[in-house]
């Protein structure tokens, strides 16, 4: 269980320190230091006024090049984070909607999701490791008997890999269904924060939206996500429902 522990908690833990860093890289988002435009002035000064209002210190703000109207949060801590906007939202939301979507991104920081959710993902991942292992050593025992030592054959390792993957998917399962209840307390916190009509007016809005291109625990925590096999494996509840839920 220590093993597990170490190796299920270790790769969550490594992702979330170096979440910002792989944000920027992965979707080229551009942090703006010093505001060169209207648009810029206004997206520091937003999120500056939210993050103080929600009491948290200021995220870094960027800019990423994409056609989806989207928004992610990422960072280790609520105290160094960051909110990165799509050019789609920019272009294509009104400074309402974008602004309730900025609120929703800074409630996502308030609420401490991003390291809950990596305390999650460790808890889950300790223990699809740990049972995989003990399971494939039963069967190993069970189809080698005496013949080899148990936990060194080739049918271990089979096996043991074979029970990472279905217990994975459990996990997954485990893991979107947390998250879609952290969707609905952010779109609260918007709500608090700049309007209950103003967020349901971006969520209405973003039935008009491309498909999204973000991934990971960016897509976790952006406003949109992309389309799921099924309702119990997606990150985000549907649209309708989060509206719904802030009448």
């Amino acid at each position: 269980m220590i093993i597990a522990a170490v190796f299920g908690f270790g790769g969550s833990f490594i992702s979330l320190f170096m979440s910002k860093w792989v944000a920027k890289k992965s979707t080229g988002a551009v942090v703006i230091e010093q505001p060169r435009n209207e648009t810029e002035h206004w997206l520091v000064s937003t999120v500056t006024q939210q993050a103080k209002k929600a009491g948290i210190a200021v995220p870094e703000v960027a800019i990423y090049d994409s056609p989806e109207m989207n928004a992610f949060a990422t960072g280790p801590s609520k105290n160094n984070s960051l909110v990165a906007v799509s050019t789609g939202l920019l272009h294509n939301m009104s400074q309402d909607q974008a602004e309730a979507v900025l609120a929703h991104e800074v409630s996502h920081i308030a609420n401490g999701d991003m390291v809950t959710l990596t305390l999650i993902q460790g808890v889950v991942n300790t223990f699809v490791i740990f049972f995989a292992k003990v399971l494939a050593g039963i069967v190993d025992n069970f189809l080698n008997s005496d013949e080899e030592e148990s936990g060194g054959s080739w049918t271990y390792f089979i096996f043991d890999m074979i029970f990472q993957i279905l217990f994975g998917i459990l996990a997954s399962v485990v893991v979107a269904y947390f998250s879609r209840k952290r969707e609905f307390a952010a779109d609260k916190g918007a709500a608090d924060l700049v309007g209950a009509h103003k967020m349901r007016s971006a969520l209405e809005r973003l039935k008009h939206n491309h498909e999204s291109q973000l991934e990971g625990s960016m897509m976790a925590f952006g406003i949109a996500s992309g389309k799921s096999v099924a309702d119990f494996f997606a990150s985000h509840p549907p649209l309708d429902e989060r509206i719904k839920a802030l009448s």
